[in-house]
């Protein structure tokens, strides 16, 4: 064999690096969509409060372009740094929860789920997230064949659920709760050989749910807990028109107005008090009003791209760690995106989750920015070998 053919067949098996600009493009795209939409949607409101039209956006634009930053800073670094570390954000994470009911937790808008440390003030439960997608994505590699055991099925469940447990009974989030006890549940399911009893379980969890709600049904309106009582406004909003349910149907009253075109950008009516906080959960109702439906579908395809592009880095990722990783980050987004448009179309009571890169929050954000990092990481690592030359 000739010298350039024996080149040509050690060039063939090296490998090159790969760096998904994809991703970062369309983290990108949400981002500036997210911030034109926050202007729109709180403008008149920032200026009636604060006297600064801006006060909203400018708060925002800083913490997400400054968090873009930090997540390529994130995705130069080997994320195999974190199998170290296991422990250490699993603990600081369940700790951090608990101190909310400490002096150091803070009540905002009616909930204590804030945490002041010094000039921080963050939520834990979101710290929680990021711990709960590491350390069970660590010890699912750890178990290997063993994750088929009841054994390793109880203490992956039973970690993940430990956070879920104080993520409710510390910060009185539900939601997150829940989303946690999803996250725990898709990786086990990722990873676990056999697919019929998680399908089973499934589907025995829906007969419940739905046989819980028809129950409650009837006595809910002589409960005092404010979570039946979102699961009586979800069922009859118009009953609560003036009361509990007035968010949800000023919401669907601006999604009915903007039609399939919407009314413009700026142009929204039900931003000016109508649908209160209109730049937290609800924003998805402004986006329809002043975009249309056209408009909320093009943020849903920017979201199926993502989703895609963290799908095809799980597909691809050097190690189980990384994919197993990757897909919990999957799973949150879904999941996060799913609650916020069920929650603003009335198929689902209100949960307060928020609509990913595009709701007002920096806790939100700060951690949204740092999966993506961890994403892009794992990406980072992908080795594709080169395509054979034609001699």
């Amino acid at each position: 064999m000739s010298r350039e053919k024996k080149q040509l067949k050690k060039q063939n098996k090296k490998k090159t690096d790969y760096y998904d600009y994809s991703l970062l493009a369309v983290i990108i795209l949400l981002t500036c969509f997210g911030l034109v939409m926050l202007y729109s949607t709180s403008s008149y409101m920032a200026e009636l409060n604060y006297g600064d039209d801006m006060y909203y956006f400018k708060k925002q634009a800083a913490i997400s372009f400054g968090c873009i930053i930090i997540a390529l800073g994130i995705s130069q670094i080997d994320y195999h740094i974190l199998t170290k570390f296991t422990g250490v954000l699993y603990g600081m994470a369940a700790v951090l929860m608990i101190l909310v009911k400490t002096p150091l937790g803070r009540t905002a808008n009616g909930a204590r789920r804030w945490l002041n440390l010094g000039p921080l003030s963050f939520q834990p439960s979101e710290v929680a997230k990021i711990a709960v997608i590491v350390c069970l994505s660590y010890m699912i590699v750890n178990m290997g064949r063993n994750i088929k055991t009841l054994k390793a099925f109880m203490i992956l469940a039973g970690s993940g659920s430990a956070l879920a447990f104080l993520a409710y009974a510390c910060t009185d989030n539900l939601s997150t709760a829940i989303i946690i006890f999803c996250i725990t549940m898709g990786l086990i399911f990722i990873a676990h050989p056999k697919v019929k009893p998680f399908l089973i379980a499934a589907g025995v969890g829906i007969v419940l749910i739905i046989i819980f709600v028809m129950i409650l049904s009837s006595s809910l309106e002589t409960s005092s807990s404010f979570r039946l009582r979102r699961i009586l406004v979800w069922l009859h909003p118009e009953d609560f028109a003036s009361g509990d349910g007035y968010q949800t149907i000023q919401a669907l009253y601006a999604i009915g107005s903007g039609g399939f075109l919407g009314r413009g950008l700026g142009n929204s009516i039900q931003k000016l008090g109508s649908v209160p906080e209109a730049q937290n959960d609800m924003i998805f109702s402004i986006v329809c009003e002043e975009l249309g439906i056209l408009g909320g579908i093009i943020l849903l395809l920017l979201f199926a791209y993502l989703l895609y592009r963290l799908f095809f880095i799980a597909q691809n990722a050097p190690d189980m760690f990384g994919s197993l990783m990757v897909s919990g980050i999957f799973i949150h987004i879904a999941l996060q995106v799913i609650f916020n448009i069920a929650v603003v179309l009335n198929l689902m009571p209100n949960t307060g989750v928020t609509l990913p890169f595009v709701s007002y929050g920096g806790t939100s954000i700060v951690f949204l920015m740092s999966e993506m990092g961890l994403a892009l990481s794992v990406a980072r690592q992908i080795k594709f070998k080169e395509p054979e030359r034609l001699l």
